[in-house]
């Protein structure tokens, strides 16, 4: 399965489709929090978060670390401020580095680490689906992009950084 993601040009084309797909998703989402007036607010999902933790069924926390990490990156919820700007700018650029196939790596990454975000918050939504999507793109690795500026931008970065080299085959 992993050779076919990461080698074959039906799955090049999949890949290609999930990836604008995913990254429209993205955009869309950080574009409307952006525009909206008077700005895009973390504080009621953070608060809520810190407040009503996801439980397991014995009712203990499911991610303390997740819990330590909010209330100290916002002091307990007073300061969320800066998770307002990096939760709309993130999706706006996850989304168009996907879109455009740009960094795609990168962006389904950091695109994941946002879902993730969202489920330890205790949000479920479309995140699952995201979760998946974003999986199977960096599965695909380079084969994710290659239709998209990635076809350009990942072997120039690969001319000029050579730690980023591909030697690995699968």
């Amino acid at each position: 399965m992993m050779t076919w993601l990461r080698n074959s040009p039906v799955a090049m084309w999949i890949l290609t489709i999930l990836r604008v797909y995913l990254g429209y998703q993205w955009t869309l989402d950080g574009w409307e929090k952006i525009t909206t007036s008077g700005g895009f607010d973390a504080s009621g999902l953070i608060i809520g978060a810190i407040k009503n933790p996801v439980l397991t069924p014995d009712k203990t926390k499911a991610f303390p670390w997740y819990d330590w990490f909010l209330n100290v990156t916002t002091s307990h919820g007073k300061n969320t401020e800066i998770f307002s700007f990096l939760v709309s700018w993130g999706e706006l650029l996850v989304g168009l580095g996907l879109i455009f196939g740009t960094l795609t790596l990168a962006a389904a990454f950091f695109g994941l680490v946002m879902n993730f975000s969202y489920l330890g918050a205790g949000v479920v939504s479309v995140n699952p689906t995201f979760i998946i999507i974003g999986a199977l793109l960096l599965i695909g690795g380079y084969n994710s992009g290659k239709i998209g500026l990635d076809h350009w931008v990942t072997p120039y970065l690969r001319q000029k950084f050579p730690f980023l080299k591909n030697d690995i085959k699968v």
